[in-house]
């Protein structure tokens, strides 16, 4: 398959180092909105203008959106839908169904396929949840994240105006996630669950009081939590923040059994010591879904719950069968 990478930041080069992990990739090109000049890419991978893009419709299977989830993918997604069969990573839970709906019309009018919120959640937390409230029908679930740097929230604090560069850490709190395992707390808020850690070096003369206020108060990201905001120089951020480390759990706590009286705990987590490689890493699988989907026409708008596991996978049925059943 045929891929192309739109966008150039952490995630972009991720991708980037994914796709030559893949023996059934190939990169045709990254498009950026910098001067493709400035660009260290890896040796031997072209760099385009990204307006150049569709010039390449005919040369790429599936186009990889590599931008932020609070400015670009709303954008960029249903824009190129039309064009291109595509995997992105939108990242802001509450608003999946609308981006859903936007992409999903695009795609249909272009006859291509394309597929959101890919990525490890939304991605494979989705889908471990949803395996675990299948199976285990009585029972409750629990999600934490980290302790890591949140792309998304990141990318969110860098777009505030005076903001030269952010780092978000998301922390779980160690009392819930002990009650979440000890079965003691069905119900916990998103403020018992996890604080956000923000580090922010800002432009000279920014008001830092209007910057820590926009983040503290930011829908969908920060607001609703314990966020503290400490404001370094673009020198400390660096050294001390420089690596992008992530991971989480996902655990359902059920019962079994005629009365119930037997419990069960499901349980899927994840340890990266790079969060946007091992995206990538993803959206390359989800990409080889897409490429299959198309071609057996299913076109519109998907999700990670309308992938056929076998699709994700390079190996024939017969190879999986062998070697994973």
């Amino acid at each position: 398959m045929k891929l192309g990478i739109y966008g150039y930041g952490n995630l972009g080069r991720g991708a980037e180092a994914a796709v030559r992990q893949n023996g059934d990739a190939e990169l045709v090109g990254i498009f950026t909105r910098r001067s493709p000049d400035q660009v260290k890419s890896e040796p031997g991978t072209p760099v385009f203008r990204a307006e150049d893009v569709f010039s390449y419709e005919k040369e790429i299977d599936v186009l990889l959106l590599c931008g932020g989830s609070a400015t670009d993918l709303p954008v960029l997604s249903p824009l190129l839908a039309e064009r291109f069969n595509l995997v992105d990573s939108f990242d802001t839970h509450a608003k999946i169904p609308e981006h859903f709906d936007k992409v999903d019309a695009a795609a249909r009018r272009g006859g291509k396929t394309a597929l959101i919120s890919g990525g490890w959640d939304p991605g494979l937390f989705s889908l471990a949840r949803l395996y675990a409230g299948a199976v285990l029908p009585r029972g409750d679930d629990f999600t934490f994240w980290g302790r890591g740097v949140s792309q998304g929230h990141s990318d969110a604090i860098r777009r505030i105006p005076g903001v030269l560069d952010a780092r978000q850490y998301t922390v779980p709190v160690p009392e819930a996630v002990r009650a979440a395992e000890n079965g003691e707390s069905p119900s916990l808020s998103p403020r018992q669950t996890h604080r956000r850690e923000c580090f922010v070096a800002v432009k000279e003369g920014a008001d830092r009081e209007a910057i820590r206020e926009a983040i503290v108060t930011m829908p969908h990201y920060f607001a609703g939590y314990d966020t503290s905001v400490t404001f370094v120089s673009a020198e400390k951020l660096k050294e001390k923040h420089a690596g992008l480390p992530h991971g989480g759990r996902v655990i359902r706590r059920g019962r079994t059994g005629p009365r119930e009286e037997n419990r069960s705990l499901f349980e899927f987590s994840l340890k990266l010591d790079s969060n946007p490689e091992f995206t990538g890493l993803v959206l390359v699988a989800l990409a080889r879904a897409v490429d299959r989907m198309h071609r057996r026409g299913s076109y519109g708008c998907h999700t990670v719950f309308d992938v056929a596991p076998a699709d994700l996978s390079p190996l024939s049925a017969r190879e999986l069968r062998r070697r994973f059943l």
